[in-house]
């Protein structure tokens, strides 16, 4: 069975930016994959479900104010009441402040700037869609 996947494209904006530099935090790249999550528990089970537990996160990249990141989940294995997920985010488009305080740029190729894995629980009574 092909299980539903999702993606969404965020411009990383100020207010992201936690630390010097305007690095944005990591905690805003897993917002986004619990955004993600959020749509794949609805296709799969019309309900938003709940995110229990990340596995494994790795953050690969620094993502900064101005920069696009695109962020894809898939569920990749379904129990009973858990559903299994992958997540990555790559970063498609740069600010440029060397150049400019507006400049930007379409990176050749997306950089892979974090990837990670979890599982999230649909509640059998919620689950509105039979399988």
């Amino acid at each position: 069975m092909e299980y539903p996947k999702a993606m969404i494209r965020v411009r990383m904006s100020q207010a992201d930016a936690h630390y010097g530099g305007n690095l944005v935090d990591g905690a805003r790249i897993l917002q986004l994959f619990g955004d993600v999550a959020t749509e794949l528990l609805i296709r799969y089970d019309g309900d938003e479900g709940l995110f229990r537990a990340y596995d494994n996160i790795e953050f690969l990249a620094p993502v900064y104010a101005g920069d696009y990141i695109e962020v894809y989940g898939e569920i990749v294995e379904v129990g009973r009441t858990s559903r299994k997920m992958k997540f990555e985010a790559y970063k498609v488009i740069r600010s440029r402040p060397d150049i400019n305080e507006s400049a930007a740029e379409v990176l050749d190729e997306p950089l892979l700037v974090c990837r990670a894995s979890g599982t999230c629980v649909v509640p059998k009574e919620k689950q509105r869609y039979q399988r």
